[in-house]
């Protein structure tokens, strides 16, 4: 979903997206630029509310809100897993605009829940498929082919986002390998300004503090991977 009014955010940003008399809830920012934009799976009462709209039709937007990501170096390496690509997306482009180096890691579940393959290729990213049924490219997660991928060359820095047992997989390969790494999290955020505590993980709020993090602050979080709040405020295993 595009939109014509400009937003100012940075890839890994995010916006509270609020459907009148539905819900509101964050989404990645996936466009930046003048035409910014947003990429949505159908889940909820609210996405479904989402896919009804019309061209010209009003939603709210408040944001951007939290930290994005950095390119650093000139050889990066990029794993998306799901919909998890939409905040990497921009990233992609710009990096590949400045003249780094990029590979792209990009895992679903099968061939059709692939996102933004073209997109990347276009911008210049040499991209590695992943499906867990094998339906295209390597068969199995996108953590194994990362594994693969990263023995063949040095990397500067990684970024991934995506289900978070997977970020936990690949912050072990990050550390191994000895390769900076940043990630986006994702959490349940109802206030997005680090008030209502709901997206709390080890002290911090991935809202105000995240959603993108260094490996410094992601090999601290205890919680990672194991356990997260649910819409209740209740301690869940992930």
């Amino acid at each position: 979903m595009r939109f014509k009014e400009p937003l100012i955010a940075t890839a890994g940003q995010f916006v509270m997206v609020w459907v009148p008399g539905v819900d509101e809830f964050p989404m990645s920012v996936s466009y930046t630029g003048d035409r910014c934009g947003i990429t949505y799976q159908i889940i909820g009462e609210g996405t479904k509310a989402l896919a009804y709209k019309k061209p010209g039709e009003k939603i709210g937007l408040r944001g951007p809100y939290g930290k994005g990501f950095s390119i650093r170096g000139k050889k990066l390496l990029f794993v998306g897993g799901g919909v998890g690509m939409a905040p990497l997306a921009p990233l992609v482009e710009m990096a590949a605009a400045k003249g780094a180096s990029v590979d792209l890691v990009l895992g679903a579940k099968t061939r059709g829940d692939l996102l933004f393959e073209s997109r990347s290729a276009v911008a210049g990213a040499r991209v590695h498929l992943s499906t867990d049924d094998g339906s295209i490219g390597f068969k199995g997660l996108a953590t194994e082919l990362a594994q693969i991928v990263v023995g063949k060359q040095s990397y500067d820095c990684m970024y991934a986002c995506g289900p978070e047992k997977m970020l936990a997989k690949l912050l072990t390969i990050a550390t191994e390998k000895g390769i900076p790494m940043q990630a986006s999290l994702e959490r349940i955020i109802k206030c997005g300004i680090g008030i209502c505590d709901s997206c709390a993980i080890d002290g911090k709020h991935v809202c105000r503090d995240g959603p993108v993090f260094s490996e410094g602050d992601l090999r601290r979080f205890t919680e990672l991977g194991k356990s997260k709040l649910d819409a209740a405020g209740r301690k869940i295993p992930i």
